[in-house]
């Protein structure tokens, strides 16, 4: 549980550095008119910059990055500006993602099933310039702006490439929850298209047009990796169950991918113990692996999903089972969820960080079941 400042410059200012670094040596082939080069150096920032708009604003929003709160707080604000992500709509939603993982009534963040797509379109959006995202994200953030819903819509802001929607019937539920949060998100949106409408002015007015793409439409360039290692998550797996073995996977990963996803590749320990910082989740793993199901790996948790999604086709009711470890203690389903429910709900919502809004903190929400 222990925070640290040290490992978290190490995890954030590196993660930055490469994305700085790429910007610059992008905007460098832009000035000489190296194009081949600069096509590379743009798609190498924001492959690497989409993580940051991601799983480092959600770990940043937790608050478990930095010992010093005004650390989280300051990189929280810096990244989500770029990133175009509203920081305070977010942890509205994601407040009752942890509280109630994948229960329909509580938790709507996540929906199940979701679809591991591999469909040509999509996969030429995410290696090359994510159009529909791009389009999505300006939609959603004009109309938070405005203090608007999209009440066609019931689904939250998603760490997904795919899937996160804003301003939806699922904000307007958690903005009479959260009122305080959601006028913040309401400002918060405000200051973000400011920010990116003075980027592109400027970018206009001194016919540097490459501010206005490394700055901001480097956020949707290049978004594939994030897109296959966020989707396994929890997609095909169990709803409606208080044990996180049954409703999140955890997958191994190399050391880079590892780095840049923030270790939210332990997504399992995280939703098992959220206030464990992300640099301390492998070796959280480790303490408790005698109860954890095998982490997949990135090729096996694809085959599952993939699997999974196919068996759907024909039995949409099917939803997968992990195995756990023979001495494990058993998965809590069925009845014996019901008792958890009723007995202890209080249980399913510790140990979420500082995610949780803070003016709102005794708020509730209509248990699930």
């Amino acid at each position: 549980m222990e925070r640290s400042d040290r490992k978290g410059f190490f995890q954030t200012l590196p993660h930055i550095a490469l994305v700085v670094l790429t910007g610059a040596l992008a905007a460098v082939f832009f000035e000489q008119g190296q194009w081949t080069l600069f096509a590379l150096a743009l798609w190498l920032e924001g492959t690497f910059g989409t993580f940051l708009a991601g799983p480092a604003l959600h770990e940043l929003g937790h608050g478990t990055v930095f010992r010093t709160r005004a650390f989280n707080r300051f990189f929280l604000r810096l990244l989500a500006l770029r990133g175009l992500w509203n920081h305070n709509e977010y942890r509205m939603s994601h407040t009752f993602h942890h509280r109630y993982t994948l229960y329909r009534d509580a938790d709507h963040e996540v929906l199940l099933p979701q679809t591991p797509s591999l469909h040509p379109l999509l996969l030429l959006e995410m290696f090359t310039i994510n159009v529909r995202g791009m389009i999505r994200v300006l939609l959603d953030t004009i109309r938070m702006a405005r203090g608007q819903f999209d009440r066609s819509i019931f689904v939250g802001s998603s760490p997904s490439v795919n899937g996160a929607r804003g301003a939806t019937q699922w904000t307007e539920a958690l903005s009479q929850v959260h009122p305080e949060t959601y006028r913040a998100a309401v400002r918060w949106a405000r200051i973000v298209l400011l920010f990116h409408a003075t980027v592109i002015v400027i970018s206009i007015v001194f016919q540097l047009w490459w501010i206005a793409i490394v700055v901001t439409g480097a956020n949707f360039i290049g978004n594939w990796w994030r897109y296959f290692v966020v989707m396994p998550q929890h997609a095909g797996l169990r709803e409606n169950v208080p044990d996180f073995r049954l409703s999140v996977r955890s997958m191994r990963l190399d050391p880079v991918s590892e780095f840049l996803y923030w270790h939210m590749n332990w997504h399992t320990e995280h939703h098992m113990f959220a206030g464990v910082p992300c640099y301390n989740l492998k070796r959280l793993h480790q303490v408790i692996a005698a109860d954890m199901p095998q982490p997949r790996t990135f090729l096996s948790a694809w085959r599952e999903m993939r699997d999974i999604a196919m068996r759907q086709q024909t039995d949409p009711d099917y939803q997968f089972d992990t195995p756990l470890p023979g001495m494990a203690y058993p998965g809590i389903t069925g009845q014996s969820a019901v008792a958890v429910l009723a007995e202890g709900a209080d249980a399913l919502a510790v140990s979420i960080g500082d995610m949780d809004p803070d003016e709102d903190e005794n708020a509730t929400w209509p248990r699930p079941g």
